[in-house]
């Protein structure tokens, strides 16, 4: 008898309908053809144990699985639910009639319990695309997949329940969430504050102009000055993420795997500080059937290298397509894959091997040339890409014992919001530009404009510093979103005068 069940795989942030055919017929021997990896293949002893251990007969007879399209490779445990229901409805022990109706996924215990499985909102949103009434998964991943509406969402325990719901025997409520109702009531629920800050006014500063405007920062100073602590804080000061950009970056996770058990919607903003032996697979994202990487994790929220010169030459390389196309494309053989990659970088660095160049009060030991050639770790196209180089210098004793309370992040928070609503006006006609920093060139010398008192600045800034065009470019965003929070139609000289000085390792004289 010939069953068929219908599955799903994911490649990129997208998923795919699989079919499922299960033929038992006279003859011998286990036959899964379509393309299976070897974690599909081992699902034959995983499905026996199962079918077995619940007091259902594994067909002795021959058994043909086929997994359609044949020419996708197929990867992972989770299509063991499908494949085990496909066989028991081939050798009569469970009515097809409802098998048409659902997209099924899970991965089988030993003893027919689920476990949970990666990339389900996409699925969801596939099923509920191609029509189907339900999507049947592990309960742990319902609360997930019940954020796509008009899909019944029936999450079960054990292999026993999906029979049963199946064949009519028992019913079982499908998972409904509201997603508005969730997204709200999680919404900026951070726990770092600016408020918890002594002192470190100009990086605050520093940091309020990058959220404004979605500028990339890159903070130098010696350790314990605070660098960490800072770039921790930074997505409390950035703009709520809308749904849109919520279900965006959930999908994402989903599809990686990284999402917590019996959670449902990602609703702030990413944090990703990945240690500095990563890879460049890791951190753009990679593998047989690609999945993403650090930068597509941080999708819409912060990516933060701490200790920037410590990281592989190869793997900062990377970051300078995504950096400046806001995507990165993964190529294979035989499939091709885009993943979003929208964040904003943040790193942090010692000016020097021992960490202390430039400290007001403890000496540099580090040889001649030692201070340059550490720099030069970091590529200067990489830190052209880079808005704002701040130094961050240690704070007093008197500074951190000081009773007066800092500036909370939800002050600044408002202070951003209104600057980024002014650039939500200015874009509002152009679909993939969101930020002063997302501008392509041409844009910049329309929207950037200067007066003759400003071209003067910056000629000499330019001619001192030795800066190239796209540091230039640079300048102008940053003195933009600068304008922005002073509500300036125009940007002024003060407000050149201010980005100008977020360019300090441009500075030929720096590292001495």
């Amino acid at each position: 008898m010939l069953a068929k069940t219908y599955g799903s795989a994911v490649y990129g942030v997208n998923a795919y309908l699989i079919t499922i055919e299960v033929n038992v017929t006279q003859g011998t021997k286990y036959y899964m053809v379509g393309l299976p990896d070897n974690a599909v293949k081992e699902s034959q002893q995983r499905i026996e144990s199962a079918i077995k251990y619940l007091g259902y007969k594994m067909p002795r007879q021959k058994t043909v699985i086929n997994m359609a399209p044949a020419d996708i490779r197929k990867e992972g445990a989770a299509y063991d639910l499908p494949i085990a229901l496909g066989i028991m409805a081939a050798s009569d022990q469970l009515s097809p009639e409802l098998l048409d109706k659902y997209v099924i996924m899970g991965e089988l215990a030993l003893d027919g319990g689920l476990r949970s499985v990666k990339g389900v909102l996409p699925i969801a949103i596939e099923a509920r695309k191609q029509g189907y009434k339900g999507f049947i998964l592990p309960k742990s991943n319902a609360q997930e997949a019940a954020i796509v509406n008009n899909l019944d969402i029936i999450g079960v325990d054990n292999l026993q329940e999906a029979v049963d719901f199946l064949s009519g025997t028992s019913s079982i409520e499908p998972m409904e969430s509201n997603t508005r109702e969730i997204f709200f009531d999680t919404l900026n629920n951070y726990s770092a504050d600016f408020e918890h800050v002594q002192g470190q006014e100009n990086i605050k500063r520093a940091l309020e102009i990058a959220a404004a405007g979605g500028h990339n920062v890159i903070m130098i100073g010696p350790p314990g000055a605070g660098k960490t602590m800072l770039a921790k804080r930074l997505p409390s000061i950035l703009p709520p993420l809308t749904l849109h950009e919520a279900l965006e970056t959930t999908k994402i996770h989903s599809v990686a795997g990284k999402m917590p058990a019996n959670s449902s919607l990602i609703s702030i903003r990413p944090f990703r500080s990945p240690h500095h032996t990563i890879s460049d697979v890791a951190l753009v994202g990679g593998g047989g059937v690609p999945q993403p990487g650090e930068i597509s994790l941080s999708h819409h929220g912060v990516l933060f290298l701490d200790e920037l010169p410590e990281f592989k030459r190869s793997v900062l390389e990377v970051l300078r397509q995504p950096l400046e196309e806001r995507r990165v494309t993964i190529s294979r053989a035989k499939i091709s894959v885009d993943f979003p990659a929208n964040f904003m970088l943040i790193a942090s660095m010692n000016p020097c091997p021992c960490g202390y160049y430039n400290h007001p009060e403890k000496e540099c030991v580090c040889g001649p040339g030692v201070v340059q050639r550490y720099l030069n770790k970091v590529s200067g196209p990489l830190l052209d890409r880079i808005d704002l180089h701040v130094e961050v210098t240690p704070v007093s004793f008197d500074e951190m014992t000081a009773l007066r309370k800092s500036e909370t992040s939800e002050s600044i928070r408002e202070r951003v919001i209104k600057a980024r609503e002014i650039q939500t006006e200015r874009f509002k006609d152009e679909s993939h530009i969101h930020s002063n920093a997302m501008m392509p060139p041409p844009m910049v010398k329309e929207v950037c404009a200067i007066n003759p008192a400003g071209k003067t600045l910056l000629k000499t800034a330019m001619e001192r510093l030795g800066l190239s065009a796209r540091a230039y470019d640079r300048i102008l965003k940053v003195s933009r979103t600068i304008a922005d929070l002073a509500h300036s139609e125009e940007i002024k000289i003060e407000h050149l005068a201010e980005a100008i000085q977020y360019r300090s390792l441009d500075r030929e004289n720096w590292a001495g």
